[in-house]
């Protein structure tokens, strides 16, 4: 596959046939899907192209719609297959496993703020039509004005971040109604003359995500559209902040796919292209015979194991929720989910960070080379990690531990 119409992704169209019925079925289908993006994932991030291609690829092989209902066509699973999901397609490209988390997250965003009629018309929408969800809610910037103008509101401002942009057919947009305090998410198509993309995403990492900056100038969205409002007033339920916990695990998730990926691609080239070090008095054959490279690889991997343990444990606590009815939900019950998503997020980091450098120790000098593109795994998963910053992460346990506190639902909680 590449940035252009190659005969790669030409001929994805017609591969996947019937689409997958069980959990095992899904996974197997990510794999499939992580092998063709592993093929040039390197040459695609140098290329830094838009990536209608990798989309359509999610797109034509079902994933999009895997938590869609089935009577629309949907896959009709769980969040815990989503997140194996994303965590496979990761390990291919470490990109477009983050652009499908956040479409799952964005996707679900109905569920979590919307009115039952509004979860029944969105869910056919993007189901039925194959569509690709994008989202303009950064909180770090200034928030987006909205204006009650009768039967419609209008949302006008500026977001720094919007990942998905260009490749989305929905965009989720949030802002706050001026004079008030109240932030209304709304669902939008992507493709309008109000929303304006920056087109500046230039960083280290991640560089397929499309995730620069965007102008909202104007939209304009029936109130009936804005989520979980009725006669423009907001019932609010402990379920509508389980958001955060749930992109903060799908960050996780697509950390733990990227790590994967980075320590699939070392053994690799270990096997294949490393040479043993001849001066050091126990010379061996191979580099797969080497002590220290066997004791690096088992140092690596178990602490791999480990991290990918705490993350399934995680989405097993809150896949409990976003599966339950929305009313039943307690705020105990969400605190207690995130901070064990916390301490997943903590240690898949600190785990990821340490393979993604420490590979080169065990696959020698030649592997710094730009053809070997063993650099791409450190570049994505630091350029994401930083999104917010960790520490907090470890105070949000370090309270629960010692203090018995859970975590206060927040953007970033």
């Amino acid at each position: 596959m590449s940035t252009t119409e190659t005969d790669t992704v030409g001929d994805t169209a017609g591969r996947w046939g019937q689409r997958p019925g069980t959990p095992e079925g899904w996974l197997e289908r990510a794999q499939d899907v992580a092998a063709l993006l592993a093929t040039d994932a390197v040459a695609r991030d140098r290329a830094g192209s838009t990536p209608h291609a990798e989309v359509r690829l999610l797109k034509e092989s079902g994933l999009v719609t895997l938590l869609g209902p089935v009577e629309h066509g949907g896959g009709g699973q769980t969040w815990s297959t989503a997140y194996r999901v994303i965590r496979e397609v990761a390990k291919g490209d470490g990109s477009i496993g983050q652009l499908l988390g956040y479409h799952y997250l964005w996707a679900w965003a109905v569920r979590l703020v919307g009115t039952d009629a509004q979860i029944a018309a969105v869910e056919r929408l993007y189901t039925e039509g194959d569509l690709f969800f994008g989202g303009a809610v950064n909180p770090r910037d200034s928030d987006v004005v909205i204006t009650d103008e009768g039967d419609e509101i209008v949302y006008t401002g500026r977001k720094s971040f919007s990942t998905g942009s260009k490749v989305s057919d929905l965009t989720v947009l949030e802002g706050v109604l001026e004079g008030t305090d109240k932030h209304i998410f709304a669902i939008v198509p992507s493709d309008q003359e109000a929303i304006v993309y920056g087109d500046d995403w230039d960083n280290l990492g991640q560089r397929l995500t499309e995730s620069g900056s965007v102008e909202i100038n104007g939209v304009r969205v029936p109130w009936a559209s804005a989520a979980g409002y009725v006669d423009k007033e907001f019932q609010p339920l402990v379920y509508n902040t389980l958001n955060t916990p749930t992109i903060q695990l799908v960050f996780a998730n697509f950390y733990l796919g990227i790590a994967q990926g980075a320590l699939d691609a070392a053994t690799s080239y270990t096997k294949e292209k490393t040479r043993a070090w001849p001066f050091g008095g126990d010379n061996k054959d191979s580099a797969t015979e080497e002590f220290y490279v066997l004791d690096a690889y088992g140092d690596l991997q178990s602490k791999l194991w480990a991290a990918e343990a705490l993350v399934d444990r995680a989405g097993e606590r809150v896949e409990g929720l976003l599966h339950a009815e929305r009313e039943s939900v307690t705020a105990a019950q969400r605190g207690a989910a995130a901070v064990l998503i916390a301490a997943a997020k903590e240690r898949i980091v600190a785990t990821g960070l340490e393979i993604a450098t420490k590979i080169f120790e065990v696959t020698g000098a030649r592997a710094t080379s730009n053809s070997a593109g063993l650099d791409i795994y450190w570049r994505n998963l630091r350029t994401h990690s930083l999104h917010d910053p960790v520490a907090y992460k470890r105070v949000e346990v370090g309270r629960y531990a010692l203090l018995g506190e859970i975590p206060e639902p927040t953007w970033y909680t």
